[in-house]
């Protein structure tokens, strides 16, 4: 059968005569050729093809999370698309390996030729911070200046204009709000739960105060910890507390998508959550494999060029490391482990629920 479609060559089609001819050492231009610029060239070419895909899966992901209503039918489509990220996302940490056989010595045969560039002026890397929902005013200061400073104009304008542009975050928080199941006419999932934690600290204090193994002094000590863990649990079930908490900074998921969350976590084992809960859960492996790349990559730079200033002017190895905790975005997923309870403490959802949670299917027949 002849196809409606011309022949194609495979180096057309990947363009791998501009690919291949887009490895251009700085150090062989000024007549001192650095053999291992060629790898350092190519890795970082390699990092931002991997960047174009990230921003790609994420761009399909936020659409088909912020279309009201969402089609079910597309959350198994973006936990598809959220795990290529992640497994994208080691082979990023798997190529720091690659560069890092390149030595101290060997990179500085070739780094001053590189300043003022940095990896800091990658825009797509910065373009995917924005994309997943780094808010501006969470970033840790570069020297002191805005993160975008040190980027052309035209990147500037780029930037600026995806901070106004829907997150993954903003798509995530708006598709828990709209999470049906935490109230029915004859449930509140909010009330049950209270209950069972409440149930659940108060056997934790019986235990504690009547065990005749402690001393008054361990006592006390546990029983603090148990008014701690407490005190955890009050700042979810108080709204106002909570937005308090978020006016802090402290947490960021408005109350009814962190309800949300918790109801998807502690029910996953139904049907119809257990693919939410699995959306949940890659995107807090997205955030603790970009929490590892930021350390690796840390660790890296501390390697080659130790406590320098980095090419563009940062401090180097210091910036990088702090970056790590302090740019997380989904760290109010990851501290929903707080909130968890026991299946065996976990109360009973109503028949009515369950057979919505589930899949039913009635033949008409006895």
């Amino acid at each position: 059968m002849d196809r409606p479609f011309p022949p194609l060559y495979y180096s057309d089609y990947l363009q791998l005569d501009r690919l291949l001819g887009s490895q251009h050492r700085k150090s062989e231009e000024y007549g001192s050729p650095a053999h291992d610029e060629m790898l350092f060239i190519i890795v970082h070419q390699a990092y931002e093809l991997w960047f174009k895909q990230i921003l790609h899966e994420m761009d399909s992901v936020i659409g088909m999370l912020s279309a009201e209503p969402v089609d079910e039918a597309h959350i198994g489509v973006c936990v598809s698309r959220l795990q290529r990220v992640t497994e994208i996302q080691k082979v990023l940490i798997d190529q720091l390996r690659i560069l890092e056989t390149m030595t101290p010595l060997d990179f500085l045969d070739f780094r001053d030729f590189l300043f003022p560039a940095s990896g800091f002026q990658s825009i797509q890397f910065r373009m995917l911070e924005i994309r997943l929902g780094l808010q501006s005013d969470s970033r840790l200061r570069y020297n002191q200046a805005a993160y975008h400073s040190r980027v052309s104009a035209e990147h500037r304008e780029q930037l600026m204009g995806a901070e106004r542009q829907p997150t993954m975050f903003d798509a995530l928080q708006g598709w828990l709000e709209r999470t049906p199941f935490l109230e029915t006419e004859s449930y509140r999932f909010w009330e049950t739960y209270r209950g069972a934690v409440h149930a659940m600290l108060d056997g934790d204090r019986h235990v504690i105060e009547r065990n005749p193994t402690l001393s008054d002094e361990e006592k006390t000590i546990q029983l603090r910890e148990l008014d701690e863990t407490t005190a955890h649990f009050d700042a979810v079930f108080d709204p106002a507390r909570h937005e308090s908490l978020r006016r802090e900074g402290k947490w960021r998921l408005s109350h009814r998508a962190t309800l949300a969350a918790l109801f998807v976590s502690l029910y996953r084992d139904q049907p119809i959550l257990a693919m939410p809960y699995r959306l949940i859960a890659a995107l807090v492996d997205i955030d603790e494999l970009m929490t590892t790349w930021r350390y690796r990559h840390a660790l890296m730079v501390h390697r080659m060029i130790g406590t320098k200033i980095g090419t563009g002017g940062s401090s180097g190895y210091h910036y990088l490391k702090s970056t790590a905790e302090s740019h997380r975005i989904f760290s109010d997923l990851t501290n929903l482990s707080t909130f968890l309870i026991p299946r065996t403490a976990l109360p009973e959802l109503p028949e009515p629920l369950l057979s919505r949670l589930g899949f039913v299917y009635n033949s008409g027949t006895r």
